[in-house]
């Protein structure tokens, strides 16, 4: 899958990495519902360092439509809630 890091590039992820993103997004999906800023800054920080560990960036110059969105490391819990759906950022 195809996942894009807003402001940051793109990532090549192997499908078998979702459930893992699921579990921390569902974290971060938590902290946004909450309005826990506390606990939403870990929470982003480690769903943006799994995707950039366990993807490969692809080259600047290379553009695929993305499966999934994530926000960066700037974003708010406001601007975060915005991209969230019933599914969180990672759809299943």
């Amino acid at each position: 899958m195809i996942v894009r890091i807003l402001g940051e590039g793109q990532f090549e992820v192997d499908d078998s990495a979702t459930a893992e993103l699921n579990a921390l997004d569902a974290n971060l999906e938590k902290a946004v519902n909450a309005g826990d800023d506390a606990a939403f800054r870990p929470a982003l920080a480690a769903l943006l360092d799994r995707v950039r560990s366990l993807g490969s960036p692809l080259a600047a110059d290379t553009i695929k439509p993305s499966d999934l969105i994530v926000p960066n490391s700037d974003a708010d819990v406001a601007g975060v809630r915005d991209l969230l759906t019933n599914d969180g950022l990672i759809p299943g």
